[in-house]
């Protein structure tokens, strides 16, 4: 069954979703679990946990809301190419950590390609401007020259011809555009990698853990995740933009960063662009705060639950709260208050009425007291990806059925030669093995066939399934290589300005940066955070009955 399900994952003969719905029918009837077993599976805690937090996403999006953060922090970071393609990276990782990566790439390539196409009328003008000038001031040296001396006219004009500068400022332009749009999506894909809510490959592992090790005393968490892959984000952008700024802008220092020189017409329209966009939006509204509000809420709740070092406010707040709170309460509460909340501030004209003009009294009279909430369900029935969360309900009755069936104690018991080869090669080798089928396959697929796996091998192994889980289940977030890889890079791709062969060269080095930071990660700080040198406790609960 699981292979079936694989090759109709990888070749999507039919819809991901539905493929994702064959344990419901298919289990119970080869005996392996109840149908009540399987269907519980497709809304547990952890999909809760995603819903929630894409109900957040889409009250940010519609709002706007992550529209005005990436202008401003574009504005205070300048137009300078170097800047320019930081700052369009920072914001990208920064957006894909709350919402999914293909709204945000959707909403920041048009950002990009406009501000790329006022840089280029702005260079057309002044080469314009500038042939004019040339010719102009041609005319008047040929006529001195004339008049001093005749035979040096045809010495004029002899100099090397301007064609060859402005192909290579051509060719500049294009490398450009092909640098800034490529950053998009994989700050995108880094991004996302960030936050356990950020991509839905994060939601598979905590699901798994949960599935496959009911003991493990919630060591993935939020805060946990975030104290371990934000790091890891920030070295793999870093990284990201160093080799983009490498392959398509060049490390000119003088040229890129320009400390202390004046701002370029070019530079000058990308602001001015950015700075048009920005007065389009208008002032923050009453809305707009109160989502920022909500979003702000949600993610000190986040933290503050059960950060490990403290005592959280699930603990101190409710009697046996770390046993039953989890991160899926604090989204759903948030998500319930969306709903509730007001877009716009209510309306107290109504108590007191004046008769000085009795028909703006009756008008006021007319409307309600509380305008429409922050967010509707139709708008959430729009954009709520329904098919992810059936894709993670399909992988978690794979993993309960692989548990409760057998097959992770006799896919343990083959891998058992393993153990000969040092954890950090394992994982690393692995890490390439996922980061390279992730390129063909949806990632949330590669996690949800892949992980089940890597948790079996560690137990045979005995070492941490951690070590192998973490970096596979990072390792599924770079997809960097192709466009259908991932729906960032098909975005992206969609604009014209790359070909594939640009993404492949590109992106293999990429793949080799990702698998390079997750390896860093996992055997430095990663070690300490997670217990990683130790086979804990509660990697030996998977009772098989």
């Amino acid at each position: 069954m699981i292979i079936i399900m694989a090759v109709y994952w990888c070749t999507e003969v039919i819809p991901l979703a539905v493929t994702s719905l064959m344990p419901v029918v298919f289990f119970p009837l080869l005996g392996v679990l109840s149908s009540k077993s399987v269907c519980f599976q497709y809304l547990n805690d952890t999909s809760m946990l995603f819903v929630g937090g894409l109900i957040v996403a889409i009250s940010v999006e519609h709002w706007n809301l992550h529209k005005r953060i990436a202008l401003r922090v574009l504005l205070c970071l300048g137009a300078k190419p170097a800047l320019l393609m930081l700052g369009f990276m920072v914001v990208t990782a920064f957006l894909s950590m709350w919402i999914s990566n293909t709204a945000t790439t959707a909403m920041m390539v048009p950002i990009v390609q406009a501000v790329l196409d006022q840089m280029d009328n702005t260079e057309y003008d002044m080469t314009m401007m500038e042939q004019a000038t040339g010719q102009t001031n041609k005319v008047i040296e040929l006529e001195e020259k004339n008049a001093s001396d005749p035979t040096s006219a045809h010495a004029i004009g002899s100099g090397q011809d301007p064609d060859n500068a402005r192909s290579e400022e051509k060719k500049k332009r294009k490398r450009i555009c092909k640098g800034m749009t490529l950053c998009i999506c994989y700050a995108a894909s880094i991004g996302g990698t960030a936050t356990l809510t950020g991509t839905a490959p994060n939601m598979v592992l905590k699901g798994q853990m949960n599935q496959l090790y009911p003991n493990n005393n919630d060591i993935v968490n939020f805060a946990s995740w975030f104290g371990f892959s934000f790091p890891n984000m920030i070295l793999m952008l870093v990284l990201a933009w160093l080799w983009l700024q490498c392959s398509f802008i060049g490390l000119n220092f003088k040229e890129s960063w320009g400390c202390g020189a004046e701002k370029s017409d070019k530079e000058k329209a990308a602001y001015n662009v950015l700075k048009t966009e920005m007065k389009k939006l208008g002032p923050i509204s009453y809305a707009e705060f109160n989502v920022l509000l909500m979003f702000i809420s949600l993610v000190l709740l986040w933290f503050s639950r059960h950060p490990g070092f403290i005592k959280g406010w699930a603990a101190g707040l409710f009697p046996g709260g770390e046993k039953y709170i989890t991160d899926s309460a604090p989204a759903m509460f948030i998500a319930l208050l969306l709903f509730i909340l007001p877009a716009n501030k209510p309306k107290f004209t109504s108590w007191n009425a004046s008769t000085s003009d009795p028909e703006q009294t009756k008008e006021d009279t007319k409307k309600p007291f509380l305008t429409a909430p922050l967010l509707e369900w139709n708008v959430v029935q729009k954009k709520m990806p329904w098919s992810v969360v059936l894709l993670l309900g399909g992988g978690f009755a794979l993993a309960d059925a692989s548990a409760k069936s057998g097959l992770s104690v006799w896919l343990g018991r083959q891998m058992t030669p393993l153990g000969y080869i040092p954890p950090w090669a394992t994982a690393t080798v692995l890490s390439l093995t996922v980061a390279v089928f992730t390129e063909c396959t949806s990632n949330v697929a590669t996690a949800t066939l892949f992980l089940p796996v890597f948790a079996s091998m560690a137990a045979s192994v005995k070492i941490n399934p951690l070590y192998l889980m973490l970096p596979g289940t990072l390792s599924t977030s770079l997809a960097f290589m192709l466009p259908v890889a991932t729906p960032p890079n098909a975005i992206a791709f969609s604009y014209g300005h790359i070909h594939v062969l640009d993404m492949v060269k590109a992106g293999i080095v990429m793949n080799i940066i990702g698998v390079f930071c997750v390896s860093v990660a996992i055997n430095t700080w990663g070690r300490p955070m997670f217990g990683l040198d130790t086979f804990p406790a509660w990697a030996n609960t998977t009772a098989i009955p």
